[in-house]
């Protein structure tokens, strides 16, 4: 198939689908294509699959020096208000460069860090509480995602709203999302979007599991118990929300001590603004590399953690973001495949499974900021197919082309 164009077949079949610049790559992926791990461990270098401790606190120390350089910059600003425009620019600034910490403790909660589990989990433990993130919590709905990844029900992250859902196995209110986007209009609506994702996402989901499958109900990363849902939470992983907790009161106590002794402007220039900007960057990875306008979503006839792996996106962020974010979004594909493999790894296994399995492997080239327009404005509802196990996005503007 020609990636340029959508197939022949695609563009019958899918004429209410808004092609992406995958242009209905991942539609054309049927069970039978997707490979046995075995298949893929064979075509991956053995190396890839191994984690030094040395490297890795390499990689570590890395993000720890570009964030003092940036910090150190940052106490020579003065705090007044004729520089908030410069203080902008640095939250925009530190938040990118502080985003791999974030992304080393995420390798941290997956294995990839390092063979020796009680650095590890010390690491990860004490880089996500600072950033105020519950790190057992995570771990925990993480892997969630990962072992159903696309999965209309089961799915832990950017689960759609179906058209015609039932409320217990597919999220209801596909209608009323398309009856909004057409009221508001293209503009309005990808706007709305990017405000509610980028600035409400990343709490909204640790304070009641939102964008979630109905599979877990309304859950909280701080409160395993009722009012809330305790499915994701047994009672092993209820123990440790409850250690997650403590690791985010010692940050916020921290916090507090700093804006007693040194007031609230420095504390919101030099870690607020910034740590809102961590979160933006969180949101646009999990968004980015887990929807796409022709990127289906599947029922449990239609899934495998292979498949729904595969179904992950891989895009283009530059030299300069995959070397501050340790090519999380550029390798993220090998990563759901394998979330054990270690960073400095993934390009060279991302080259394996790409060259292996062209058909499968997911790249879109188009720019971040034009994808992330697409999707904000384009996925909005999906409905079933008729014939199948399959949700895909449904257009909902008039005269509207693809890849627009």
């Amino acid at each position: 198939m020609n990636k340029t164009e959508p197939s022949i077949s695609n563009q019958k079949s899918f004429r209410n689908t808004h092609f992406s610049g995958l242009n209905g790559q991942a539609i054309e992926i049927k069970m039978s294509d997707i490979p046995s791990m075995k298949a893929i461990k064979d075509v991956v270098p053995g190396h890839c699959f191994t984690r030094q401790t040395s490297t890795s606190l390499a990689y570590l120390l890395q993000s720890v020096v570009i964030q003092a350089v940036i910090i150190a910059i940052g106490l020579n600003i003065p705090f007044s208000e004729s520089m908030i425009p410069v203080w902008i620019i640095y939250s925009l600034i530190s938040g990118t460069t502080a985003m791999g910490f974030w992304v080393i403790a995420h390798e941290c909660g997956h294995g990839a860090f390092s063979n020796n589990r009680t650095l590890e989990t010390i690491i990860g433990y004490l880089l996500h509480s600072m950033l105020l993130v519950p790190y057992f919590s995570w771990q925990r709905s993480h892997s969630i995602h990962h072992r159903f990844t696309n999965h209309i029900n089961d799915g832990e992250t950017h689960v759609p709203m179906v058209v015609g859902g039932n409320g217990i196995s597919e999220k209801i209110g596909g209608e009323k999302e398309l009856a909004l986007s057409r009221s508001l209009g293209k503009t309005k609506y990808g706007l709305f979007q990017l405000l509610l994702h980028l600035c409400f996402g990343w709490p909204a989901y640790l304070l009641t599991g939102s964008t979630g499958g109905p599979k877990y109900g309304t859950s909280n990363h701080f409160w395993p118990r009722k009012p809330f849902s305790k499915k994701l939470w047994s009672s092993r992983w209820a123990k440790k929300v409850w250690f997650s907790d403590f690791g985010i009161a010692l940050a916020l106590i921290t916090l507090f001590m700093l804006g007693f002794n040194y007031g609230i402007t420095p504390l919101l220039a030099m870690y607020i603004g910034p740590l809102l900007i961590v979160n933006c960057w969180l949101v646009i990875y999990t968004w980015l590399h887990h929807t796409d306008t022709d990127v289906p979503h599947l029922s449990n006839s239609e899934f495998s953690f292979l498949r729904g792996a595969f179904l992950s996106i891989d895009r283009p962020y530059g030299k300069l973001l995959n070397f501050l974010h340790h090519h999380i979004g550029s390798t993220h594909v090998i990563h759901h495949i394998c979330p054990t493999i270690p960073h400095y790894h993934a390009k060279e296994a991302t080259t394996a499974i790409k060259e292996a399995f062209p058909k499968i492997y997911l790249f879109n080239p188009v720019p971040i900021h034009k994808a992330l327009w697409n999707i904000a404005c384009n996925c909005i509802a999906v409905r079933p197919e008729k014939n199948g196990g399959r949700y895909m996005w449904q257009k909902s503007y008039l005269s509207q082309k693809s890849n627009d």
